[in-house]
């Protein structure tokens, strides 16, 4: 889901090489819905109605990872009591989506070399050569280039999978779209729970946009899910509002504070961000303030049962003041806000979502 220009612009790039029966690799950030478009590579091309295998490199070590993909023969190794085939062989005539390909030992990258090139390997103690017709679809969230300048991936099998590259947007490079599917998966949430989802607050949505999302769509599921689950359980009819602890379900004051495995006490490490350019910096500002100050507005309006009058009370504002905010905001002309009425007419609490 998604209409920001960048992520329109991936989706069509991937409408246009899925019907090419060539290796494609993905790349993104965590969370950035990787596998979801594998999937869509799969099911626009020819191969739509073949098998569709995923393979996660980065959960089994060196041995296991070669006996999963290439298979292996009985006695190959310890506990190897029969023949087993793997993903390459029950991939046959459709594709294989390797997710965290960079994790691939140099062994591992090596056989997935000459599947690529000649679509040939051997099981696991075996001798027999064998042949499948897959298409590879590579995914990771490392900079491959990088890793071949370092010695730590190899250059021709970067090559055989790099027919094409797509390169999927994080979630802070797509406005509006943070919104749109928050509002979606709290909706899935709604159903779970056999409710009606009563939408987010403008100030939430403000709030939505305004965060970067590091763990960008899968963060933003989890996040939207667990925020609307809390609150339609406290106050089912109201708008949803911002609460940021949602975003850390582990937040609190109470919170153990022991020692790690290595025996030390463990610390939250933040990884240093990286300058940003002035006009980002002044964006992020605008929009986390635009946030702030419609989280005001909805609670005053929310505990003064809409009377915009008293809501310039609470605030301590003049009722000019506070109409002069809810203009600036837009807030009684945007799809799913409510009206800016006259100061005796109370509006019915915060605004409902999208």
């Amino acid at each position: 889901m998604g209409q920001a220009p960048a992520w329109l612009s991936a989706q069509e790039h991937v409408s246009r090489v899925a019907p090419l029966d060539r290796p494609i690799l993905v790349i993104g950030e965590r969370g950035t819905g990787k596998e979801l478009i594998g999937e869509r590579l799969h099911f626009l091309s020819s191969r739509w109605d073949g098998p569709f295998v995923k393979v996660n490199c980065a959960a089994l070590s060196e041995t296991l990872l070669d006996s999963e993909l290439f298979g292996h023969e009985r006695g190959a190794f310890t506990g190897a009591t029969e023949m087993r085939r793997g993903r390459f062989e029950l991939a046959d005539g459709g594709t294989i989506f390797l997710d965290e390909i960079a994790t691939a030992s140099n062994q591992v990258q090596e056989k997935l070399l000459r599947i690529v090139e000649y679509g040939e390997f051997q099981r696991v103690g075996g001798s027999k050569v064998l042949t499948t017709d897959v298409r590879i679809v590579a995914a990771t969230n490392a900079d491959l280039p990088a890793m071949v300048e370092a010695g730590e991936f190899r250059a021709d099998l970067l090559d055989r999978l790099a027919f094409d590259v797509i390169t999927l947007p994080p979630l802070r490079a797509r406005p509006g779209d943070a919104s749109l599917l928050a509002d979606h998966f709290a909706r899935r949430m709604a159903i779970e729970m056999a409710q009606d989802f009563p939408g987010f607050a403008p100030s939430t949505i403000a709030a939505i946009e305004a965060h970067d999302w590091p763990g960008n769509v899968r963060e933003l599921r989890n996040f939207a899910q667990r925020l609307a689950h809390r609150a339609m359980l406290l106050a089912p009819d109201e708008p949803v509002l911002f609460d940021p602890s949602a975003l850390d379900p582990f937040a609190s004051p109470w919170r153990p504070k022991g020692a790690g495995k290595s025996g030390k006490a463990s610390a939250a490490v933040t990884p240093a961000a990286g300058p940003q350019a002035p006009e980002t910096v002044a964006a992020n500002f605008t929009a986390q303030v635009s946030a702030f100050e419609m989280r005001l507005i909805d609670e005053a309006l929310s505990l003064s049962q809409g009377h915009q009058g008293k809501a310039s009370e609470m605030l301590s504002l003049t009722y000019h003041q506070f109409r002069g905010l809810l203009k600036k905001h837009d807030y009684g002309r945007n799809a799913g806000k409510p009206a800016a009425t006259e100061r005796e007419t109370p509006i019915k609490g915060p605004v409902r979502g999208m």
